[in-house]
Order: C-alpha cells, then sequence, then structure tokens
C-alpha cells in the first residue's frame, strides 16, 4: 500500500504516442528490449520485475523516475535522473532531497499522470515505477525504455530499493546504504532509553489527508517499518489498520487515535483535510498525548511521501530529536 490518498483503479492512458514519436525517440538494442539513447556500452543484464524479466543497460546513464520512491532510491545511489514526476500536492520535488541533486531533473508531469511525450523526448535507457502506480501504461512506457516496475511501494520499500539498485547497476552502493541505516536505527533505538523503553512507548502516526478520512497508519507502510527498526510500540488501533495500511476515523473519533506519542501530518490543506479543526476540538485537547506533550508535527512530504533510504536517514533523526526532549 502508498502513503498517498488512496485512488480509483489506474485507468489505460488515452493518450497514444505516434509512430513517428516512438520510432524516433525509443528504437530497440540487440536483445529486442526497448530503450532510449543507451548507455553506450550497449551491454546489458536481466532484472526481476513485477512484469517479468527486463534487459536494462549495465550501465544505465539516462533514467526517468515515476514516482517519490523511485526518486529517493535513484538520489541515494548517487545517480542524477534526467526525469521525474511530481506529486499532485506539491510542486516540485520533495524538499528533503538536497537541491543540488535535483536541480536539472526534468519534471514529466504529475505522479499519476505522467507525460509521454516528453518521457520519451529525454530519450531515457531505463525507467523506475511500481505497477500499482502505472500498471496500465506499461505497454506505452516499454517502448520508450526498458521499463523496471516493482509489484507495490510504500511497506516492501527496502525490497524495491534493492530492485532499483540491480536496475541502476548500483548494489556496491545499497550493501552500504543498508548498513548504514541499520546502525543509524540501532543508535535512535539507544537514545530514548534502549529497547524495553522503546517497546513499551506505543506510537501513532495520524495523517490528515485532503479529500479522505483521517487516517492513523497501521503496520504494513513504509513509516512503520521505521517505528519497528527502531524497536517502538505500536497502540492497539494501528493493529487493527484494514489490510495493515490504515484505520480511518472522522474528527468525532479522533480520541481513539490517543497514545502515548503522536507523529501528525496533513496532506493538502488544513481546513479541507479537517485538521484544522480536529486539533481544535476538545476530543483532541484531551488527548493524553497532546495533554503530555508528545504530539509531534511532521512533514508528510518527507514522512509519508519520501519512502527511501535519504528519507528515512531525515526522520531517523527527526524521531531521535522529538522523543529525546
Amino acid at each position: 500500500m502508498t502513503g498517498f490518498p488512496r485512488r480509483r483503479a489506474l485507468v489505460p492512458g488515452a493518450l497514444a504516442l505516434s509512430g513517428a514519436l516512438v520510432l524516433a525517440a525509443c528504437g530497440s538494442d540487440s536483445d529486442g528490449s526497448g530503450g532510449g539513447s543507451g548507455s553506450g556500452s550497449g551491454k546489458t543484464h536481466t532484472v526481476k520485475t513485477a512484469m517479468g524479466d527486463v534487459k536494462v543497460p549495465v550501465e544505465p546513464k539516462r533514467v526517468v523516475v515515476l514516482d517519490t520512491a523511485e526518486l529517493d532510491s535513484a538520489i541515494t545511489l548517487g545517480v542524477k535522473p534526467v526525469g521525474a514526476t511530481h506529486v499532485e500536492a506539491a510542486e516540485g520535488f520533495p524538499s528533503y532531497l538536497p537541491k543540488d541533486e535535483v536541480a536539472g531533473v526534468k519534471d514529466v508531469g504529475e505522479m499519476l499522470n505522467p507525460n509521454m511525450e516528453v518521457i520519451a523526448g529525454l530519450k531515457p535507457d531505463l525507467i523506475l515505477t511500481s505497477k500499482i502506480r502505472h500498471g496500465a501504461k506499461y505497454d506505452q512506457l516499454k517502448k520508450i525504455a526498458p521499463t523496471v516496475m516493482t509489484e507495490t511501494t510504500g511497506h516492501p520499500w527496502k525490497e524495491n530499493f534493492q530492485t532499483h539498485a540491480d536496475a541502476l547497476g548500483r548494489k556496491a552502493e545499497a550493501k552500504k546504504t543498508v548498513a548504514d541505516y541499520t546502525a543509524h536505527a540501532k543508535k535512535v533505538t539507544t537514545a530514548v532509553g534502549g529497547p524495553a523503553k522503546a517497546r513499551a512507548t506505543e506510537v501513532n502516526v495520524v495523517r490528515f489527508v485532503e479529500g479522505a478520512d483521517i487516517r492513523v497508519y497501521g503496520e504494513q507502510t513504509y513509516i512503520a517499518t521505521l517505528l519497528k527498526d527502531v524497536g517502538l510500540g505500536r497502540a492497539p488501533l494501528a493493529k487493527k489498520a484494514k489490510d495493515g495500511f490504515s484505520y480511518d476515523l472522522s474528527p468525532e473519533k479522533i480520541d481513539m487515535a490517543d497514545a502515548d506519542v503522536i507523529f501528525q501530518s496533513t496532506y493538502g490543506d488544513p481546513e479541507k483535510s479537517k485538521q484544522t479543526r480536529t486539533v481544535r476540538s476538545g476530543l483532541w485537547k484531551n488527548m493524553s498525548a497532546v495533554k503530555s506533550g508528545n504530539v509531534h508535527v511532521v512533514d508528510d512530504e518527507l514522512w509519508i511521501q519520501g519512502i527511501g533510504y535519504t528519507a528515512a536517514a531525515k526522520i531517523l533523526d527527526e524521531m531521535q530529536a522529538d522523543l529525546t526532549k
């Protein structure tokens, strides 16, 4: 499942690339895979994806990423994409990413509706995304360049990262990234008082979402994996989340989200997401986490949308700072 608002199932795009555009921008390599400008060496290797085995350049040079997780993976692994999408509630790319690492990256449109002509015009030799986001557009995308799709996004982000690293030819860098993250998580556990104290601290992540109910995130989510890696406990409501994703509440039932610690974020407009009215209510103000000063407002773009190791490092720093105040 994902951190973004749930949407209706994707409908195959109405936009069809003209034959001339496909031929001009795509072409094919010696092994029959679609491809843009290619890596230069012409060598390929096979990557296992949600759509079957895909042959990709050994050293892709022109990568397009179609979601925030793939963008985080590329940047984490030292690859600057030539193109990337943005999420609908924001302009540009996630602000937690180093500005110099995303400078010059072409915005290829909103995440669920990427502009195929712009993507083709970039002559990519690799496209990274997920089946849950763009499975309906796979036939279009693979005509532009070899397209590596993971099954979904969010909770399996660590496994997805390994797929991204394989596709990008950055397995060694991935190994170091994982080791650094593991050490960082252990450091945070120590800072908050050790495993026993962390386990005894029940945490909820509450997200106000424009156009949807209030979400209390479950255990099958990206942010839940970070809490688990630090060893923090989860409030009982999190275990009741539908499909492990979220337990959805109205403002009139927000007191069900009480816990020792609450991390609170907002996607979209605070008024339209019901955040403003909820935090002004008596139910909210009487919650134990509120009374004890243990509600921490966090950046939605980082904590929920980031989905990757660069985001995780920053979240762990903030988590440690909030829990040791």
